[in-house]
């Protein structure tokens, strides 16, 4: 753990300061089709960087681009605190989406490629949970005590500031036993794979972008609401590793789970840990197909997380049309019947890296 504190530190920041926008959207946006803008186009740089970044990471090595993410995620919150309305939020909210991308694709790729995967890359996911909740609950407590909604972007800027010196202890983890990668041979035995990441992951996004219009309420209300999807899901990625369940049944079960829980969500708030909680195992399994193939990590991790991105870009941002359009119960039904729809197409991908047959040194 001592090792991988930087990192985590590094994660938890990242996120917070993501997430710290959500529970006071209204005040930097108005209608749903514009607040799910503000929130999809953070994920929209994420996923421009995402790949990119995991295969950068096999060659340049994990740390640069650690560096580079942290510096990236600084200097957005900064803009962001000039520029707080309108197309420079959405530029800038972009740019903090990829100094995210950056770190987060080497980060993963660093545990997920530790000789402890499992246990190392839960401790990633957690932290980055913990972010997500720690954004949500300060944005709203720091907007209630300061009247302001900008109080939580500050507050996060200035955390990152250290955890961009801290990162200047992290070192290299060891590429050896892992593959090359081909790029066609990946896409064409993990698309559905890759499809049920984006989909099933992205539904905290979905939930995260709809709920504070939907509901209209108090936003620190708001953010304990939301907060209990990340506390749900930082409980399952610490758990579930210790399970030793097998990916693809546990995807296909909680595909259909997810579709009960998000149908759910609109009738109730108590519906949103358990979005989280089957997020989390998702997450899991996911990781653990994955170091399976034994396909060189930071190329997987940047396929996962661009699938992950593309989910919480496109969702937020479909859902939070058709809302305003049809109304929220349109909004939450779609997401629910895609989150069905996995569970009939996850098992077309082969568990084992039989194409690949030349390890890395």
């Amino acid at each position: 753990m001592p090792r991988s504190l930087p990192v985590l530190s590094g994660i938890f920041v990242v996120m917070a300061l993501s997430n710290a926008v959500v529970p006071v959207l209204p005040g930097f946006a108005e209608g749903a089709t514009m607040q799910g803008a503000v929130y999809a186009a953070y994920f929209l740089g994420a996923f421009i960087m995402v790949l990119p970044a995991g295969m950068a990471s096999d060659h340049l090595g994990r740390v640069p681009l650690i560096h580079a993410g942290l510096f990236l995620t600084v200097a957005s919150g900064a803009l962001i605190l000039l520029f707080p309305s309108g197309l420079p939020l959405l530029l800038f909210r972009a740019v903090e989406g990829i100094g995210a991308g950056l770190f987060l694709s080497a980060a993963l790729a660093w545990a997920n490629s530790h000789p402890s995967a499992g246990r190392v890359s839960g401790y990633v996911m957690a932290a980055q949970n913990l972010g997500l909740v720690a954004g949500l609950l300060a944005a709203g407590w720091l907007d209630a005590v300061f009247d302001s909604h900008l109080a939580g972007i500050a507050f996060f800027t200035a955390l990152a500031i250290p955890a961009l010196v801290m990162s200047a202890a992290i070192r290299e983890s060891n590429h050896a036993g892992f593959v090359e990668a081909d790029l066609s041979l990946i896409a064409r035995n993990y698309f559905w794979l890759f499809t049920t990441a984006a989909v099933l992951v992205g539904m905290t996004g979905m939930v995260a972008a709809l709920y504070p219009g939907y509901t209209g309420g108090d936003p620190s209300l708001l953010a304990l609401q939301l907060a209990t999807v990340n506390i749900a899901t930082v409980i399952a990625v610490l758990v579930v590793p210790r399970l030793d369940l097998r990916p693809v049944p546990a995807i296909r079960a909680s595909s259909l789970l997810m579709a009960g829980a998000v149908a759910a969500s609109y009738a109730t708030p108590y519906a949103l840990p358990v979005v989280g909680a089957l997020a989390g195992v998702i997450i899991v399994a996911v990781l653990a197909f994955l170091t399976e193939t034994r396909i060189r990590q930071g190329v997987m991790i940047g396929l996962f997380n661009t699938a992950t991105y593309a989910g919480f870009t496109v969702l937020p941002a479909l859902a939070g049309a058709i809302a305003g359009e049809f109304g929220f119960f349109a909004g939450f039904l779609l997401p629910a019947g895609l989150a069905a729809a996995m569970a009939a197409t996850i098992g077309r991908c082969p568990a084992q890296q039989s194409a690949y047959n030349r390890p890395h040194p």
